[in-house]
């Protein structure tokens, strides 16, 4: 069992230690670094072990935390990283980059602060990997099956293991030149270095998953396939294409030559990461992001590490408070004021802001036109005498996405929600017999940890039609939402 008296004597969070502000914005590596032993064990220790551990209803993978905590506490790693894998493909992943639900959950939140799960999370995996527990885990034997995945992000990934390791033979393919999706190239370096994902391919590719790159489905290059080509060569066919089409800023200037969507920023800046030459340059200059979520956020990092003049973060939604509002009590993920690792950099973040136009001179951008107000009713009501501009010389639009790119199946696309996602039923089925959708492409934008979830469900549906019965987990449903009111 936990330590009984964990979390009273030890009242404090101590989270993850990161390298200083100066030192890190000169490269692109990672911001966070290892947890010194004692300090972990101990935070691991502050877990209750309560009897109901709404920490599980918090995280859509019903990931076993007390379990790995306690594992954690007594310093038994090995256990640790069975119990985080028996529920969790990707446990690197969501423990860098998953904004932690379950700690918003923690029972131990409701008086203290929440136990540092997210961070004990990601040390567990990164022991393991280092201390070689991470090991293929191939199937005992081999269906005949063939199943095309479509996609690599987390979703596909997920998928594609599960499905793997219940014998199926299993192809994945990305339209981009390397596998990861998002992961790869949506995720900046300072966030996930990038062989933190290839470690983790490493072990796919020897569990026998395959992967095929520069591929798009639908399209209409020499090597890519329509969905009904894709059809009639598997068995079965996961799309897992993500939500990739940005949300316009829909306002003048949006054209302009200066404006451009987060992903069309963030992707050459993560292969400049890697060593590839520069591509939208913020060096020197005022960059101006539409749009208070992570992305905006990935945006904001990437500019101060170009040498951009200043960066300004605009965000529609009035500045949240910093402790939990009475309307979103425990243990829903609250709404309040969190200040990002970009956001300690540098840069300025203003609130309750409405673009209302780019502002041009002789064809180039020059500024963004703003006004102060609040939405009521879900309509933005203006302050008079608020307007104001701001100089930019480049605008970068985190707006969200408004779904995938269109699949085509037999000359048509697949029917579509009033979201834009592909629509399924609650097997993650569309009409389309023998094709499934997982992730974001049937969800709408989400988090990466409703991702592995829905590819972990997914793989046990698809394994349920292509042999009538299934061992695989089926954590969340298509219809599954995180706790609210």
């Amino acid at each position: 069992m936990a330590d009984p008296h964990g979390f009273l004597n030890h009242r404090s969070r101590e989270g993850q230690p990161s390298r200083p502000v100066p030192v890190r914005i000169m490269d692109w590596k990672e911001v966070h670094t290892a947890q010194e032993d004692g300090v972990l064990r101990r935070q691991a220790g502050r877990c209750m072990d309560c009897g109901i551990p709404f920490c599980h209803q918090g995280c859509p993978l019903g990931n076993l935390i007390p379990e790995w905590n306690d594992l954690t506490r007594r310093g038994n790693f090995r256990e640790a990283i069975e119990r985080l894998h028996s529920t969790n493909n990707f446990p690197e992943f969501t423990g860098r980059l998953c904004p932690a639900p379950c700690e918003t959950a923690c029972v131990l939140g409701i008086s203290q602060p929440a136990v540092t799960i997210k961070q004990i999370e990601v040390s567990i995996v990164d022991r393991a990997f280092d201390n070689g527990l991470v090991t293929p885990q191939e199937p005992e034997w081999l269906s005949g099956k063939t199943i095309a995945v479509v996609g690599s992000g987390p979703a596909g990934l997920a998928a594609a293991q599960q499905l793997g390791r219940a014998g199926h033979t299993v192809v994945v393919h990305e339209r981009d030149d390397a596998v990861g999706g998002l992961l790869r190239y949506g995720i900046p370096e300072f966030k996930m270095e990038k062989s933190v994902l290839d470690r983790r391919l490493v072990q796919l590719r020897s569990e026998g998953i395959r992967f095929r790159t520069g591929v798009t489905i639908g399209g209409d290059g020499p090597g890519d396939l329509s969905l009904a080509e894709l059809s009639e060569r598997f068995d079965a066919v996961v799309l897992a294409v993500g939500s990739t089409v940005p949300r316009p800023l829909g306002v003048n200037g949006q054209e302009l030559a200066g404006v451009h969507p987060a992903m069309d920023y963030l992707v050459p800046a993560n292969r400049e990461a890697l060593g590839a030459e520069r591509g939208i340059d913020a060096e020197g200059k005022h960059v101006v992001i539409v749009g208070g979520g992570d992305t905006g956020a990935d945006c904001y990092g990437t500019a101060i590490r170009q040498g951009a003049a200043s960066v300004t973060q605009l965000d529609i939604r009035p500045q949240p408070p910093t402790e939990r509002p009475d309307h979103h009590p425990w243990p829903m993920y609250p709404l309040i004021h969190r200040v990002g690792e970009s956001h300690e950099e540098g840069g300025e973040r203003v609130f309750g802001v409405n673009t209302l136009e780019v502002v041009t001179e002789d064809g180039a951008v020059t500024g963004v036109h703003i006004v102060d107000g609040e939405r009521i009713d879900g309509r933005f009501d203006a302050y008079a005498g608020t307007e104001r501009t701001i100089p930019a010389d480049l605008v970068l639009v985190a707006l969200g996405f408004t779904g995938p790119d269109p699949v085509v199946a037999t000359g048509s696309p697949l029917p579509t929600t009033a979201k834009g996602t592909f629509v399924r039923d609650e097997q993650y089925a569309t009409d389309l017999p023998g094709v499934f959708v997982a992730g974001d492409a049937g969800r709408g934008q989400s988090l990466i940890v409703w991702a592995i979830a829905e590819g972990r469900a997914c793989a046990a549906a698809v394994d349920r039609f292509l042999t009538g019965d299934t061992t695989l987990p089926f954590p969340v449903r298509p219809t599954d939402a995180p706790i609210a009111i």
